[in-house]
């Protein structure tokens, strides 16, 4: 008889506790949809129709440094640093802008199919999210999409992935309603590690339902990782994942 082709078994993915090593304050009425770095300073883009804000932040007091509010038709989304400018999206407008970072001016716009969820970058292209699986590799200057990956976990594909950060070579990703971020490979979309944040989330004094884990921001300069979630009242430093 021939022999049987056995399907290989998946590879396991580690789980990893994460640890906190600190605690900010964050502004409870911030809708958090993106999070990062540029040059040690950080910044947030918050959601919610007519509420949606592009910000700098002060890290140790959560306060806000300097904002510019969207047009209150605009429900907005992920946010990543570009050179001497800030990009951001929007929901559901098929709209992303571009700001002056210094003086947070509005300096573009620019258009893309689908919707817009979460924003990163990898030195060379802007990386987002928009609900499904997939993620799409654009041109930092004129948005033309680069290519794609389809992100699986042991081969199926995985939707939902929002707020995204780029962080020592892996994608790490927010996945909508869990408490979990996934380390995604930036070559072949797959997650190759989990953080599991449930007890992080589990003591965070908050009862919006709505109110869920989303906002990663990788400090280069310091080497120090921070996550938030919805209108927590607290910002967390936690321990890098192992390598």
């Amino acid at each position: 008889a021939p022999a049987q082709t056995a399907t290989p078994a998946p590879t396991a993915v580690p789980v990893e506790p994460a640890r906190v090593l600190a605690t900010h304050p964050h502004d409870p009425g911030a809708f958090t949809q993106g999070l990062f770095f540029a040059d040690g300073a950080l910044f947030e883009s918050t959601g919610q129709p007519g509420e949606s804000v592009v910000r700098e932040v002060d890290l140790e007091t959560g306060k806000v440094r300097r904002e510019v509010r969207l047009d209150p038709q605009y429900f907005g989304e992920g946010s990543t640093g570009w050179g001497d400018t800030i990009v951001s999206l929007t929901w559901k407008h098929g709209k992303a802008f571009r700001w002056d970072r210094k003086t947070l001016r509005q300096i573009g716009t620019f258009t893309y199919p689908g919707e817009g969820w979460g924003l990163t970058q990898d030195g060379k292209s802007l990386i987002l999210s928009d609900g499904t699986p997939e993620l799409r590799f654009l041109d930092p200057v004129t948005f033309a999409e680069q290519r794609r990956i389809t992100v699986t976990y042991q081969g199926r594909p995985i939707r939902r992935l929002n707020e995204l950060e780029y962080v020592r070579g892996e994608i790490l990703a927010n996945i909508w309603h869990q408490d979990l971020i996934v380390r995604i490979d930036p070559a072949t979309g797959v997650i190759r590690g989990i953080l599991d944040l449930r007890d992080l989330a589990a003591a965070v004094p908050v009862t919006d339902p709505e109110a869920v884990l989303n906002g990663i921001a990788y400090d280069e300069r310091t080497g120090k990782l921070y996550v938030t979630g919805k209108d927590w009242p607290s910002l967390y430093e936690i321990a890098l994942p192992s390598r």
